[in-house]
């Protein structure tokens, strides 16, 4: 038995295995292959034969690793692997991306939580620590607002316990839910003073902390009142007040986390595309299918038809046509042959290849995307809300109001000066209570959002909205933006004595033979233009060139001009006629028959019908339109002329996309990117907008904050005017949230006491915010009625 294994250099890395010492040899020791602890050998060691040699492992997590790829391991060869994620994973703020740190917490700027800046499958801690605060602020919630508002529904609770019981289960109900439900809250407006950065947490702070303190006040000591603030049966409490702050707030932040951990889940669709084992080739010529994190530079790889390729590199055997959508978003298949450069993550059609690795792990094409979506989203520049601009400065003139009013009433005020200087002062804090100011934002949107579904344009965030109104320049995609993603058959051209209709027949024939995209549609064009079905014998596809056989009788080749030449046919006066068609953005196959050129056949991806008209209508909102595509020059420039569209960048890949983006902000205009396709998803994060065809990728969805069901073009233009509506409708949330607040701060001071003996109690001063309230909501809900 083997005792020492003479891979010992392989050490576990971060994201293996705890930083331990090993422990001292009591007995025959060996070197797990896997993490290179010392295991010392017992009888229950776990142990594993492999080529003739034994293997031991210090846990059954490196046992199953081992049985995984036994040669992979066995050869040593782990300790040169490339991980496509570092193992030391750091949090940053999505507002606020200069803020990093070693471990999740919170942004001492505006309070939100630390997210992780590497893709992670683990569930958020917040989301669901803050579901079941949620939950249980909104259990209390409801008795709450029974016990003080059953009057009005003709449930008089408080008349059957008793005012005062009443007042002692309020107090029960709320407490648990402000010291523990309302802790993080309280944590972040903390900070938000320490850190002298006044935020939204530090008015719901204020407000949650007023309206309890007064409320506890005025429960077990209602004797410090004075007489105006006794309400019949006692002073009025608002313990409602506060829990329902709470668990609104909850709701909001909850929807929040889920749209934020969606983000994870575009960079997790990215990453599904990649498969997750290698059929790896052995110097003796065994194959298995080995994990893809076990793939070295170097090592040869088959890719079977049907297969994804697992990871960057080089065509050493074999042809085969790629389906190489994910990068370039065009629907052709690229021919590959022996040298040709293969990406993983690309769709083997047909052939068998045998591939050399060449990029790994994190230098892979794929996981350089999935790095520019995460950060595109993080380096964005953040747009605070409306709300957070004002509260900078809203929050510290309330509070010194409030110290202000407390002062003057203890110094100048009539007995019990202290009792009216507290009341006074809890009075303007309570006013100024956040509640209208936190739904103004959400509730526009919420509204907007529901009505933009109705118009088949889906929004992802706020944020989105705001950007969109301000936009001045849109980057198209053109396959499956402004086309239809799909080819079809749209001309034939007979150049001998073969009718058309039996040049269609026959090619149709042969292509039912072939898996190529452009078969399909051939064959579908035949089918819908009633050509005569016919089989084909003796088929055989010619890689690159096209496909031949037997058809009635006849030899027919269906393919490009080097398939022609090959077959000895002159294609000269055929190609100017090809031209022509290619002009359009079609491509051209020409058929031959029985040794003769007989006709041409052409595809295209065609255009959408409602393109044309969303084009003109955004150049009349002042849009600038540029299509940034990765098809040829020749057929973008075709279909850009027929659109009217200002600007063509053709040949242009995911990378270029997003320099594009980043030159044309450096130059100060505001970019929406409209997409479908996976190689989009880094511009649709990349900028101001990100805009994605309801018909493409996931992953283009989910980098986007805008999705227009069904891929009409068209609602760009209805985003763009729902964007405006919505802007201007949080502006006037903005001014019913503050007015109120603005007119009665001062009165709450006492400002109009000495004029007219009138002071503001803090029932007032809550029934002044709930108007507030309601304003916002009202107004927010003219949004459903907005013609679009």
């Amino acid at each position: 038995m083997s005792t020492v294994n003479p891979h010992a250099g392989h050490v576990h890395s971060d994201a293996e295995m705890p930083k331990v010492h090993d422990a001292p040899a009591t007995g025959p020791t060996a070197i797990d292959p896997v993490c290179g602890m010392t295991v010392t050998l017992k009888p229950e060691t776990r142990s594993e034969t492999f080529d003739g040699q034994d293997f031991h492992f210090c846990s059954g997590k490196c046992q199953t690793k081992f049985q995984a790829d036994p040669w992979f391991y066995a050869s040593g060869r782990a300790a040169g692997r490339k991980k496509a994620v570092p193992a030391n994973v750091q949090y940053t703020c999505p507002m606020h991306p200069e803020i990093v740190r070693d471990a999740p917490g919170s942004c001492p700027i505006c309070g939100m939580a630390l997210e992780p800046m590497v893709p992670s499958d683990e569930p958020s801690e917040e989301l669901t620590d803050f579901t079941r605060r949620m939950w249980i602020s909104a259990a209390a919630a409801v008795p709450l607002i029974i016990l003080t508002m059953g009057e009005l529904v003709a449930l008089p609770v408080r008349d059957w316990i008793g005012h005062q019981t009443a007042s002692y289960l309020e107090f029960v109900l709320a407490t648990p839910i402000i010291l523990w439900a309302a802790l993080p809250f309280f944590r972040r407006g903390w900070d938000s003073v320490l850190n002298r950065s006044p935020n939204m947490w530090t008015l719901i702070s204020l407000g949650v902390g007023a309206a309890y303190l007064y409320s506890l006040v005025a429960t077990f000591l209602p004797g410090v009142f004075p007489e105006q603030y006794r309400m019949g049966h006692g002073v009025g409490t608002y313990y409602e007040a506060a829990v329902v702050i709470v668990a609104l707030v909850f709701v909001g932040q909850v929807l929040e986390l889920r749209a934020r951990e969606r983000t994870g889940d575009a960079i997790r669709a990215l990453l599904d595309l990649a498969p997750k084992t290698a059929r790896r080739i052995l110097p003796d010529g065994t194959e298995y299918d080995a994990p893809l994190e076990n793939i070295m530079e170097g090592d040869r790889l088959r890719v079977r038809p049907g297969d994804a390729v697992p990871v960057d590199g080089t065509v050493i055997e074999g042809r085969s046509s790629l389906d190489e959508s994910m990068l370039t978003g065009e629907s052709m298949p690229v021919e590959k042959g022996p040298g040709d450069a293969v990406t993983g993550a690309t769709i083997n059609k047909n052939g068998s290849l045998v591939i050399e690795a060449g990029k790994v792990g994190s230098d892979t094409v794929l996981a350089q995307i999935v790095a520019m979506v995460s950060n595109a989203r993080r380096s964005r520049a953040p747009i605070q809300g409306l709300a957070d601009r004002v509260s900078a400065v809203f929050v510290p003139t309330v509070v010194a109001i409030a110290i202000i009013a407390f002062v003057v009433w203890l110094t100048v005020g009539p007995e019990p000066a202290l009792v009216f200087a507290i009341a006074s002062a809890v009075s303007v804090l309570i006013i100024a209570c956040p509640c209208a100011l936190g739904l103004a934002t959400p509730i526009s949107i919420t509204t907007a959002a529901g009505r933009g579904a109705q118009a088949g344009v889906l929004i992802k965030d706020a944020e989105a909205l705001e950007r969109m109104a301000s936009v001045d320049t849109l980057i198209v995609d053109k396959t499956g933006t402004l086309t239809m993603g799909k080819p079809k058959l749209t001309d034939t051209v007979a150049l001998a004595d073969v009718p058309e209709a039996d040049l269609l027949s026959l090619a149709a024939a042969l292509e039912r033979g072939s898996e190529h995209p452009l078969a399909e549609a051939i064959v579908e064009g035949a089918e819908a233009r009633g050509a005569a079905r016919q089989e084909a014998t003796d088929f055989e596809a010619v890689t690159g060139k096209g496909v031949q056989g037997r058809v009635g009788g006849r030899v027919v080749a269906l393919g490009n001009a080097a398939m022609m030449k090959e077959m000895g046919l002159d294609s000269t006066q055929a190609e100017a006629k090809a031209d022509i068609l290619r002009a359009e953005g079609k491509t051209a196959m020409f058929i031959a028959v029985d040794g003769t050129l007989a006709g041409i056949v052409a595809v295209a991806d065609p255009i959408k019908d409602s393109t044309a008209q969303a084009i003109r209508e955004l150049h009349a909102q002042g849009l600038r339109v540029i299509m940034a595509t990765g098809d040829n020059e020749r057929t973008a420039q075709a279909v850009a002329g027929k659109l009217g569209i200002d600007e063509v960048r053709a040949g242009v890949l995911p990378e270029a996309k997003k320099d594009l983006i980043d030159q044309l902000r450096r130059d100060g205009h505001k970019i929406a990117m409209a997409g479908d396709g996976v190689n989009d998803a880094p511009a649709l994060a990349a900028a101001d907008v990100g805009i994605a065809m309801g018909t493409g990728a996931d992953v283009a969805m989910e980098s986007a904050g805008i999705t227009l069901l069904g891929g009409d073009l068209m609602g760009i233009v209805r985003a763009r005017k729902l964007a405006r509506a919505t802007l201007r409708n949080i502006k006037q949330n903005l001014f019913f949230a503050f007015a109120y607040n603005a007119l009665g701060v001062p009165v709450a001071a006492g400002l109009l006491y000495p004029l007219t003996g009138m002071l503001l109690s803090p029932m007032i001063a809550a029934a002044a915010m709930s108007l507030s309230s309601v304003s916002v909501i009202t107004n927010a809900l003219r949004l459903r009625r907005i013609e679009l």
